[in-house]
């Protein structure tokens, strides 16, 4: 366990979902083919004009009001001054002064116990174009420039890297659950800037803060943040640790090492200024209602929701608030009127299970809450029986057909205990053998006898009333 006290801080970047660019009208769309979303201004052609994208300004200002920020009463743009081969201007659009929200705060969970995390501020941006290296060259693919996106930073107030990837992954959800984002690390939607710095349990004074840049995964925060750990308290241990300097690292995942890349840039080298061709909009009272009535019910007051109105366990509430389409699909069968808990459990179980078997979203999977409704109908009418169920779930998935089309009358499950005496009585006949070995402990053997009943009635046996006429058999 870790000696010094850890503290970390993160700015968090998530590209928001829109038809256009942020600034220009290009396709903002994740493409393959390189430099095919591409209009004048986003290459700063001479002459062309940024123009700001609606849609995009009230997603910030709702993710703003999501995370109880200020918000100001000018949206302003600024620009922040430096050459790279990914800006083709020299500077990118960008918030300093007048952010969309600042003083923020938003409740996270962890390890079972939520925690505040205090936002700094979160403000609207553009994206710069994504560069591949290559053997002894490096190209450009201006895609990405000019993406709209958002980006939040937090204040220096986590202590863990399993609290940072529990923070990331509560803003992925959130961002998804207010259809701002697809959230998908998978095509660079989300990236991460990890600030750690160790100090003395007393100290009143933060210690020298260390850069991450651009953590494209989860898993490569959790393990960035716990390397850099270990790096600055073994440096601290043995009075080295003025070789801690503020600085911008790289985490390098074949070495599983962070590697300096430069010195640390203040903001004042940025030489930041409010951008010319932009003019101020004023941000009204009516502008702000309007938006807050599109926010959703977030992923921990569904859960609250889930645990106590529906009865459900932590576990299963958990599982479900992870996606949206989780949520969705959960939603959809309460208003099918599925028995909340019987939702729940082929939701986290058989459904879970199958979409990661085939390999598929739950947008896209074949049986949806209307046909899952069907089994359950026919298992709560005893039709069938719980294995059945699971039978005609798993062809109604490979096969593509409505469950009805498998539920058959002569599928009924068979509740007379006369008739499940009869065939018990006939099972236990043929097997004096197993009965003796039963009697003398081998009692693992009663599952036998359940399956050997099960295959004479070709599953449609009471499994609970099985089980007691059989327990009641071996007992004379």
């Amino acid at each position: 366990m870790n000696k010094y006290k850890v503290v970390i801080g993160l700015e968090m970047h998530c590209e928001l979902k829109s038809n256009s660019k942020v600034f220009s009208s290009a396709k903002n769309a994740y493409s393959q083919i390189p430099n095919e979303n591409v209009w004048p201004v986003d290459m700063a052609f001479p002459g062309t004009l940024p123009v700001v994208n609606k849609k995009c300004v009230r997603d910030a200002l709702k993710m703003s009001m999501v995370l109880n920020c200020k918000q100001p009463k000018y949206l302003i743009f600024d620009r922040k001054n430096y050459y790279y081969p990914d800006l083709p201007k020299g500077y990118q659009i960008t918030q300093m002064d007048s952010p969309v929200g600042v003083d923020g705060k938003i409740i996270i969970e962890c390890d079972g116990k939520r925690k505040p995390v205090y936002i700094h501020d979160i403000h609207l941006e553009e994206d710069a174009a994504s560069l591949d290296h290559y053997f002894g060259t490096s190209c450009i693919d201006y895609n990405r420039a000019g993406v709209p996106l958002l980006e939040l930073v937090t204040k220096p107030c986590l202590e863990s890297a399993k609290e940072a990837v529990s923070f990331l992954e509560a803003m992925r959800s959130i961002y998804q659950f207010c259809d701002v984002s697809e959230g998908d690390t998978k095509k660079g939607q989300i990236r991460c800037d990890v600030n750690v710095s160790i100090m003395d349990e007393n100290d009143k004074e933060l210690g020298t803060r260390v850069e991450i840049k651009n953590v494209n995964s989860f898993g490569g925060v959790y393990d960035a943040i716990n390397y850099e750990i270990e790096r600055q308290s073994k440096l601290k241990e043995s009075g080295r640790y003025d070789e801690v300097i503020q600085e911008t690292r790289r985490w390098d995942e074949e070495s599983a090492k962070t590697i300096h890349m430069r010195s640390k840039v203040d903001a004042i080298d940025y030489k930041y200024f409010i951008d010319p061709n932009i003019p101020k909009i004023k941000i009204t009272k009516e502008l702000l209602e309007d938006i807050r009535k599109e926010i959703p019910a977030l992923p921990l007051e569904c859960k609250d929701k889930y645990i106590k109105e529906y009865g459900l366990s932590e576990y299963d509430a958990s599982v479900i608030i992870k996606e949206k389409d989780y949520v969705d699909y959960y939603e959809e069968c309460l208003e099918l009127k599925i028995e909340p808990k019987m939702a729940s459990n082929w939701l986290t179980t058989q459904i879970l299970g199958e979409i990661n078997h085939e390999e598929v979203s739950l947008k896209d999977f074949y049986l949806k809450p209307k046909y899952l409704k069907q089994i359950i109908d026919a298992l709560n009418k005893k039709t069938i029986s719980s294995k059945q169920a699971k039978d005609i779930f798993y062809k109604s998935c490979s096969e593509k057909k409505e469950p009805n089309s498998y539920i058959t009358s002569d599928m009924a499950q068979i509740n007379d205990k006369e008739v499940i005496s009869q065939i018990v009585e006939k099972i236990m006949e043929n097997s004096q053998e197993q009965i003796k070995q039963y009697k003398n402990g081998k009692t693992n053997l009663f599952d036998y006898f359940v399956g050997q009943v099960m295959k004479e009635t070709k599953g449609k046996a009471n499994p609970v009333l099985t089980k007691e006429i059989i327990s009641s058999y071996l007992q004379k």
